[in-house]
């Protein structure tokens, strides 16, 4: 997660991958703060940017709840559709792990 710097009304106004003296503060990427400084930043693209990144999200739950329900299965996807599909839990699981082990310390 990233570490941000606020300003004295506490808006966010600078963001680093580390910690640091004027990033002691770890925030989520989703965190209203943090998101009103990326849409600060990056004007109308970010807003967009960050609302696909939202769907994207709801439409793999889409998809996992479709299968568990089995009103789809997997296998009917295009195959690269179930190589990403697999590949993003992968990833998920894999950030699950680290966060795990970031928590348990």
């Amino acid at each position: 997660m990233p570490f941000v710097k606020r300003d004295e009304q506490g808006d966010v106004i600078a963001v680093s991958q580390e910690s640091g003296p004027d990033f002691t503060e770890e925030v989520a990427k989703d965190d209203p703060a943090m998101i009103a400084f990326i849409n600060d930043v990056g004007g109308e693209g970010s807003i967009l940017a960050a609302s696909d990144l939202d769907l994207i999200r709801v439409v793999e739950d889409v998809v996992e709840l479709l299968i568990a329900k089995g009103l789809i299965l997997f296998t009917e996807l295009p195959e690269n559709a179930q190589k990403k599909i697999m590949r993003r839990q992968r990833m998920r699981s894999q950030a699950g792990n680290l966060q795990d082990l970031i928590s348990k310390d």
